[in-house]
Formats: C-alpha cells, structure tokens, sequence
C-alpha cells in the first residue's frame, strides 16, 4: 500500500503529521529501520568549556519553562550544538533550506557538516518517536545531494532528551539507537558524541 502521494508537495514536517510508523514512511523511500544499540564515535580530546555549560544549564533550567519548542531550542538545543559548533571550527547552520524534490523538501532545524561527515538535529517539543520519522526523512533528502557523505548522523531531541540515528547510504538502512542522552546529567557523553561524528 502506498503511502505517499507522488503528485503531492511534502515538506519534512509533514512526516511527523503523518500516522504511519516510522518503517512503513522509510519503505517509502526503499529505506528500511532498525532500532539497536548504537555504537558512536566519541572524542577523547580535550573539551573546553563543558563544566561552564553544564552550570549554564542547570542554573536556568529551574526558571524557564520548556512548554514549548522554542524554549527547548533556546534553552538546551542551541547552547549544546554552539559549543560543539566552537569545538570542531565548523559552522552551525539553523532552519537551513534543503529541496529535492515534491517528497523531500523544507528546512532542517540544525545541521553542523565538517569535511568528511555531518549531523542533522531535529528539535521538537514532544513525540521522539514521530520526530526521529522526520530525522530520518531528512537524512534521506541530505543523502541525495552531491558530496554528501555515505553515513549520514541524525539526532532528534526535545532539549532535555537527544535519540541519535544513522543512515547507511550502501544498504539503504537507517539504525535508530535504542538509548537515549538526557540533558543536563548526560552533557558531557554527549558533547564527546557529536565532537567525534565531526572529527
């Protein structure tokens, strides 16, 4: 059964509207999903600027509401990917415009690409199981365009909770991590993640 209107325009969000499982949205796309534990890259460098980011982090978290998503970008998202952003010497670029087609088109909340690698990070306010769909639908479209690296890194997160994903460009896979990264208590593990991915 089919799923996707090849006449109809899709934007990446509208992935996340849809009722489907995440599996039957890839099958789509001739991509299959598989959940398991994943093994990461992890940086063992040096890491400026973490325990100032953590005080950062659970100073203002008792005072700001993360009711919506905006405040879950502001408040946790955007700090972590920054300083990520300053660690690697890499540009973060936010709400950036990707357009492959009618199925595969519209903004990625964050993407940070370094020579030989790149993440893509979707941030939402609540649902990581229909926000990880969205993830993986914007790693297809990424894995579409030219120069783009074999094995794609994806996280989705609502601030205080990040699931990682990666795409297998050879096997037309997408493995979904059965863990999950919490904020503040997990800040170092995860900086070291998404550190190792750009080195």
């Amino acid at each position: 059964m089919k799923i996707l209107q090849a006449d109809a325009n899709y934007t990446f969000h509208s992935y996340f509207e849809l009722s489907y499982d995440t599996d039957e949205i890839l099958a789509e796309f001739d991509y299959q999903l598989v959940k398991k534990r994943l093994q990461l890259p992890r940086t063992s460098r040096e890491l400026s600027g973490l325990s100032e980011l953590q005080e950062q982090l659970e100073n203002v978290l008792p005072y700001v509401p993360l009711t919506s998503e905006t405040a879950r970008r502001e408040i946790l998202v955007a700090p972590v990917l920054s300083r990520v952003a300053m660690i690697c010497q890499q540009i973060l670029r936010i709400e950036y415009p990707v357009r492959v087609n009618n199925l595969l088109q519209g903004s990625l909340d964050y993407l940070i690409r370094a020579a030989h690698s790149l993440i893509v990070v979707e941030a939402k306010r609540d649902d990581l199981t229909r926000g990880f769909t969205q993830l993986a639908v914007e790693a297809i479209a990424l894995s579409m365009l030219d120069d783009t690296p074999d094995t794609i890194y994806g996280a989705v997160t609502i601030g205080n909770v990040w699931i990682f994903g990666i795409l297998d460009v050879k096997i037309r896979t997408i493995f979904q991590d059965i863990g999950a990264y919490t904020l503040p208590d997990n800040l170092e593990d995860l900086i070291r993640i998404l550190v190792g991915i750009l080195e």
